[in-house]
């Protein structure tokens, strides 16, 4: 929004030419998105627990945890709020790309409101039902996946939208074909859920969702520009360098959050920041063509998740529990480690993990 009034602005004084490029503009938003969190976020955590909107506590998990019983959640909604409205301020709202991943963002934001109100406002424990959680998500996921296979095949880019690239490996892709829409409903519904399953103690998922975050940014910045893709090997996709805007916004945001979540946190951020982070870092690792690559730095999200799959599937066949318990960050914090232990190693786990996947960039 702004950008069109900087570029009206520059008419008359050149100065303002400055708003035009992308690296600017995403420094705006990522201070924009952290300046509203900061703003917002202790009149929202002092109406969340004026309303009781407090968070439950499973009582079969670590003592330590009965402390957070009634701590304020829903906390998810300042950062779609930042979020939204810094990628608006900023972005080229001409970018189709944009809309898609601010879709995606917002779709899955209201079906984890929709949870976290019925469960903690009207009371239901059960929320709303895997059944129809997995219904609405798979909706919004198959929706984005399918507008971006149109517009891919409008602007003639269909082949390298449905190529899965191979990291680390020169020219090395899988032809997908119409599978890509498939695969983008896999990549949105999986780390959307992957990140609400390592919600689960102060600041665990928020950081490793910006330093993620962060990174496909730079992979949108070099995808978009076709200079950069050119030297580095990687498929030049018009327009994806706008997607840096959404993922610095994101990025500011959930700095912002992390200020009130640290530990011990004020404020949690529930379904519906959960469920929104991980579809928008699976919707943007599609649009710049890096899914395997996200599937690396966001690792512990990966972890997390595949632990309760081996947790359940064990216990179904055999009787018996692989861990301690699940997902695998109650696993450690049985073991004895201290929660700002388990949160702060996983942080590390996750920065080694986000500079391997960057390393992708030119080892080819």
């Amino acid at each position: 929004m702004l950008l069109y009034l900087t570029n009206y602005l520059a008419q008359f004084e050149s100065g303002f030419n400055v708003f035009s490029y992308l690296t600017m503009r995403a420094i705006l938003g990522a201070l924009t998105a952290l300046v509203l969190s900061f703003v917002i976020g202790p009149r929202m955590i002092k109406k969340l627990s004026v309303n009781q909107v407090g968070q439950p506590v499973r009582e079969e998990g670590p003592d330590t945890h009965l402390l957070k019983a009634g701590t304020p959640t829903m906390g998810g909604a300042l950062i779609l709020t930042a979020i939204a409205v810094s990628t608006v301020l900023w972005a080229d709202l001409e970018n189709q790309f944009v809309w898609i991943v601010l879709f995606v963002t917002l779709a899955f934001g209201i079906i984890g409101y929709v949870d976290d109100y019925k469960k903690l406002v009207l009371q239901d424990p059960a929320g709303i039902s895997a059944r129809q959680k997995l219904f609405w998500q798979s909706l919004a996921a198959t929706v984005a996946a399918i507008a971006l296979y149109y517009f891919a095949r409008e602007n003639g880019t269909l082949d390298t939208a449905t190529a899965l690239l191979i990291p680390y490996f020169k020219d090395l892709s899988i032809p997908l074909g119409v599978l890509q829409i498939f695969v983008t409903y896999i990549f949105i519904v999986g780390f959307s859920n992957a990140v609400n399953l390592t919600d689960g103690l102060d600041g665990l998922a928020i950081m490793p969702t910006v330093l993620v975050g962060g990174a496909l940014g730079v992979f949108a910045y070099v995808t978009g520009n076709v200079n950069f893709s050119g030297y580095l090997g990687i498929p030049y996709v018009a327009g994806t360098g706008e997607i840096l805007v959404f993922c610095a916004a994101l990025a500011g945001a959930g700095l912002g959050f992390l200020w009130f979540n640290t530990y011990p946190a004020q404020v949690f951020m529930g379904d519906i920041g959960a469920l929104s982070l991980g579809a928008a870092l699976g919707v943007v690792a599609v649009i710049v063509r890096q899914e395997i690559v996200l599937a690396i730095m966001g690792g512990v999200f990966v972890v997390e998740t595949l632990s309760v799959i081996i947790q359940v599937g064990s216990f179904k066949l055999t009787g018996k529990r692989v861990f301690r318990m699940a997902p695998l960050h109650h696993h450690f914090e049985l073991k004895g480690w201290a929660e700002p232990k388990v949160i702060v190693r996983f942080w590390i786990i996750t920065v080694i993990l986000v500079l391997i996947g960057l390393a992708s960039l030119k080892i080819r």
